[in-house]
């Protein structure tokens, strides 16, 4: 997140949450793709100029939490017990990171259902997710003793993704479901390898 000054120790004329909030409330009015750049710097009494400042693309503002979120989730499985079961402290992992608070839902309910439904910001995602992946991946390697580009790391970091995404989904299309629910049954299933018998399906 960039710093709250500029150069000359000038306070910003807007802050980067302000701008985030601008633009989320003219996404979830106007569209995603109607919304101009110039319409969210107008909105938030900014020039074009400062918005990039901010921001490298009109896409980067919908995942402006993203990397705050990744940090988290690399600092809790570096953290977490080695002695839990790998898929045990993934999911500790993946509640963890994901906590938030009640205020700051409305706005991330937002971003997940652009990223969700939006198919320029499924791609712009994607350049995302292969980091957010390749934590998992380091993780997974760790644990089990060889390189985060062999197969099983790379399958499990694959299949957090989706299950990860899953939850997300879940969550955006029932608002009263709390988030860290979703993640935890989702997670909780990877862990015992979605075992379902024939009279539970």
């Amino acid at each position: 997140m960039p710093s709250s000054r500029v150069a000359g120790g000038r306070p910003p004329s807007t802050t980067h949450e302000k701008i985030v909030e601008v633009a989320l409330e003219l996404f979830s009015r106007q569209g995603f793709a109607k919304t101009t750049v110039d319409e969210i710097a107008a909105a938030a009494g900014v020039g074009r100029r400062t918005i990039f400042r901010y921001f490298p693309s009109k896409n980067d503002i919908v995942c402006s939490d993203f990397d705050r979120v990744l940090e988290r989730l690399r600092g809790a499985l570096e953290e977490s017990d080695p002695e839990l079961p790998m898929m045990e402290a993934l999911r500790q992992a993946m509640v963890l990171a994901n906590g938030h608070d009640e205020e700051q839902l409305p706005a991330l309910r937002i971003q997940m259902t652009l990223i969700t439904r939006d198919p320029v910001l499924q791609g712009h995602a994607m350049i995302r997710y292969a980091a957010w992946r390749r934590v998992v991946a380091v993780f997974a390697a760790a644990r089990i003793d060889c390189r985060p580009d062999d197969l099983m790391p790379q399958a499990i970091a694959y299949a957090a993704l989706g299950t990860a995404m899953a939850a997300f989904t879940r969550w955006v299309r029932t608002p009263d479901e709390p988030l860290e629910r979703c993640l935890d049954d989702a997670f909780r299933e990877l862990a015992n390898g979605f075992a379902i018998g024939p009279d539970e399906t």
